[in-house]
């Protein structure tokens, strides 16, 4: 797909080189990337606005990934007078009257429907099954943020779907209909952090791609430090209100932010919407004058990109050799860091620590996680900084497992050592995942490695579960499941500085250029 500076001669005059006759006199023949990379090099601050628009969501998604850490929490109980009751009592072996909740009755779901004594299944099951609408929606949705929505629109209907379902949520009679709510919750949500990183990395030059990626995950890492504070205002009230604190102020923000950010001018041109593309060109672009006027009139007008059917071109995706490959590679080695960072998270209220503290320690390590990512996004290759965190990450897991009773502060010390280290290996994965695709599937592509990450987090509340009386069965398993899938890295490319590609042949032509 080339832009010829003599593309008024085939596509006749248009009115920037009427105006200016020698606009495009000295212009070199450039592809619609690099023309793109030319006008969005440098980071100006309308790129910057965008990007704070589009990276606030990442907060929402947070608070309502992990609400049910909180909502769905076993409360602290106390034995009543005049009983032979105990603290260290089997609760479901007590009567009913030999012991009270510390708190209200309604502080949890666990404490209002009485599921205090309901198998590991029934109580995991709300979590389990907004992973597992993570899972549905990740499929149903792929295709449309490359093809039919775009990023922008795919993002905010996702955003709005799991607002919207978990302001409903608060609303829940029983268990059954919790846990639809938190279903149809995961579908929306399916497509969130993608689109995000995607619509981000896209509206920017490769210089500034990297580090523009990491404010997703810093955001994120910002709604998941503030959860614990919302809850713990909460504290004394219902579970139910943690739902509309959480959910009505996103919803809102969605409104209003919607018809402030822009689409992806790259999808836009791969859609042959050029006057929208060039349109979006010109308010981000960071150079002025008649510079951005010459690189603008350059590209061709009406160029014609092949549009394909998506299912057709996802096809394609795994036809390819090379490409199959990588979505092969890429997808294992999520899976094993999505166990491993959801689960590590959730399975700190089997450390004995209090649950508020150890929500909070796990967060605060995100905000230096997402600024050392800026150094191993600008300074390290891709695949070496995913190995060696891995395997860090795997090791520390593995001694948090091994580690025996009344060593409670080394244990929080290793996984907060292991988590580091996922967190870091999930921000340069997602970022390396859309370096790897072109414009054409990267949408696609980068949802399908997500719902890699999301398959391993499907298996993390029973995990926990079982961590209550080993703390292998949990930890071990994390550790030894990321460390083994680091070594599939090996097999895949490195992309750090390399341009982005809008087709899967360019993508194709580029690398067998590199090679």
């Amino acid at each position: 797909m080339e832009i010829s500076t003599a593309a008024h001669n085939l596509t006749g005059t248009n009115s920037a080189d009427q105006a200016n006759p020698g606009l495009n006199q000295d212009l070199p023949s450039l592809s619609l990337e690099e023309t793109i990379e030319k006008i969005l090099g440098d980071f100006g601050w309308s790129q910057f606005i965008q990007a704070i628009l589009v990276a606030i969501l990442g907060f929402f998604d947070a608070q309502q990934t992990f609400i049910n850490i909180f909502a769905d929490a076993d409360p602290k109980w106390h034995c009543n007078f005049n009983t032979t009751c105990n603290p260290s009592s089997n609760i479901c072996q007590l009567p009913k009257g030999a012991w009270s909740w510390d708190e209200s009755s309604h502080k949890t779901i666990i404490s209002e429907w009485g599921l205090e004594c309901a198998s590991s299944f029934i109580t995991g099951l709300p979590a389990s099954s907004f992973f597992v609408g993570n899972l549905i929606g990740g499929f149903s949705l792929a295709t449309l943020g490359d093809f039919y929505f775009g990023r922008k629109n795919l993002l905010f209907l996702s955003c709005l779907i799991m607002c919207f379902a978990s302001l409903i949520t608060a609303f829940s009679m029983n268990i059954w209909m919790y846990s639809s709510l938190r279903l149809l919750s995961g579908f929306g949500r399916a497509s969130i952090t993608t689109c995000t990183l995607i619509l981000l990395s896209e509206r920017v030059g490769k210089k500034w791609r990297g580090q523009i990626g990491t404010m997703t995950f810093i955001l994120f890492s910002l709604g998941l430090l503030c959860l614990p504070a919302v809850a713990y205002l909460n504290k004394g009230s219902s579970w139910k209100f943690l739902y509309l604190w959480t959910s009505i102020p996103a919803i809102l923000y969605c409104i209003i932010a919607y018809f402030f950010v822009y689409e992806s001018p790259r999808w836009l041109f791969t859609e042959g919407r050029d006057p929208e593309a060039k349109a979006i060109l010109r308010k981000l672009a960071s150079i002025e004058g008649n510079s951005l006027d010459s690189y603008l009139s350059s590209i061709h007008i009406g160029q014609e990109i092949s549009k394909l059917n998506p299912y057709k071109l996802m096809k394609d995706l795994f036809k390819r050799r090379w490409a199959l490959q990588r979505i092969i590679a890429t997808m294992v080695f999520g899976f094993g860091i999505g166990l491993v960072y959801f689960g590590l998270l959730f399975g700190v209220r089997n450390l004995g620590f209090n649950i508020y503290l150890g929500v909070i320690l796990n967060a605060s390590m995100l905000i230096p996680t997402n600024l050392v990512t800026l150094f191993f996004i600008a300074r390290w290759r891709r695949k070496g900084s995913l190995f060696a965190l891995c395997i860090i990450s795997g090791i520390c897991s593995i001694i948090c497992g091994v580690v025996g009773s009344g060593t409670e502060g080394i244990r929080i010390g290793f996984e907060l050592a292991s988590f580091f280290c996922a967190a870091l290996a999930y921000n340069v994965m997602m970022i390396f995942v859309v370096e790897l695709f072109p414009t054409s599937v990267r949408n696609s592509a980068t949802t399908l490695v997500r719902q890699a990450v999301v398959f391993g987090s499907v298996f993390d509340p029973v995990l926990t579960s079982a961590g209550k009386r080993s703390k292998f069965l949990s930890f071990g398993t994390f550790g030894l499941t990321i460390f083994l899938c680091s070594f599939i890295v090996i097999i895949l490319p490195e992309t750090r500085g390399k341009n982005l590609c809008n087709t899967m042949d360019e993508q194709e032509r580029m690398d067998h250029k590199i090679v």
